[in-house]
């Protein structure tokens, strides 16, 4: 196939990773990266590690979009929130008066929440495009056989490994207490904007919380596991900011509604994992470097005195973000799920 791919708001470091990927995918094809604040400029001057890729793409203007949309069109939004919502709606005025079937992958969280109101309880700011929230539903590939909707809001990246823990859990019926969750996100967490708290002298070799019990994910987290299993966890995530650029290192505990060994625990998991090609369940607790840079994620899962304890790494870059984008992608246009996906981390970073 040769899908054109078109990405909104594509300055920032999910965006590059996004170009990254799909400059390896055997069935999209990059046809537009739009940037208001980089249009004009060469796509590998703000993105260097691109050098070489594409070196006449440049960014442009939203003004140009109907020209490289093509007769259909794969779109990823990489805008932030409340933004993003009102681009994908423009893009979708202008697919439609140019007749142009699209599918769109919104990486920021202005769909992830079912209606407006819960939106705007977390983000305090009315929603940018209510009437376009029916079209999208938010959840993981590896919770969902298929898409519920046409397109898809992707869960933000400490949502995706705390979802990954709390999923079978509830499913299961493995707990009816609290979740109680720490995670540790890299500095590319916070975007590529420089802020105090991704200044380097600040965040090298420290470690802070922050947020604690009132991060945005928590009730995103609570609201997409009620959707995918049933069962809405009662979260209580607290935040860390790590020394290091990318990963996320989560660890969720809760109480056992009985007492089960680590090999039913791990069976349960690996039950509701099964047949998923980047989520995988092994011994002991997972090391943030065996996954960083590429789609995987790991889950390590252990029992005691009653309760349990999951630990999840993942890229919040790839599998958290870009990567779980195009992994929906693939999706919707019935690809396989691991093209340019299959690529393993580096490791020996």
């Amino acid at each position: 196939m040769n899908i054109p791919a078109v990405i909104l708001g594509a300055s920032g470091y999910v965006a590059g990773e996004l170009l990254r990927i799909l400059a390896g995918h055997p069935d999209f094809r990059i046809a537009g990266a739009i940037s208001e604040s980089n249009a004009g400029k060469a796509v590998e001057s703000v993105f260097p590690n691109l050098t070489g890729i594409w070196p006449e793409f440049r960014f442009l203007p939203f003004s140009e979009l109907g020209e490289v949309l093509g007769e259909r069109c794969a779109v990823f939004s990489c805008a932030p929130h409340g933004a993003s919502a009102g681009l994908i709606a423009a893009a979708m005025k202008v697919a439609d008066d140019q007749g142009v079937r699209i599918r769109i992958v919104d990486a920021s969280a202005d769909f992830r929440f079912a209606d407006a109101d819960a939106y705007e309880q977390v983000y305090g700011a009315g929603h940018g495009a209510p009437e376009l929230l029916s079209s999208f539903s938010c959840a993981l590939p590896e919770h969902r056989a298929q898409a519920a909707t046409r397109h898809i809001g992707h869960p933000g990246c400490f949502a995706s490994a705390l979802l990954l823990a709390a999923v079978p859990l509830m499913r299961h019926g493995l707990t009816a207490t609290p979740l109680f969750a720490s995670g540790v996100t890299g500095s590319t967490g916070a975007g590529k904007q420089p802020l105090p708290t991704t200044h380097h002298p600040v965040r090298h070799s420290n470690m802070f919380a922050y947020r604690p019990l009132q991060h945005r994910h928590a009730p995103e987290v609570e609201a997409v596991c009620e959707a995918v299993s049933g069962v809405r966890p009662d979260l209580r995530f607290v935040p860390h900011s790590g020394p290091f650029a990318r990963g996320i290192y989560v660890t969720m505990q809760a109480g056992l509604k009985q007492s089960f060994s680590a090999e039913q625990l791990r069976g349960a998991f690996a039950d509701t994992y099964a047949g998923t090609p980047f989520v995988h369940v092994i011994d002991g607790p997972p090391k943030l470097k065996d996954v960083v840079g590429g789609n995987h994620a790991h889950i390590g899962i252990t029992s005691g005195r009653d309760s349990v304890a999951v630990f999840v790494v993942l890229d919040n870059l790839v599998k958290g973000a870009a990567g779980g984008a195009v992994q929906w992608m693939n999706r919707l246009y019935r690809l396989e799920e691991t093209a340019g996906l299959a690529a393993a981390g580096p490791a020996w970073t």
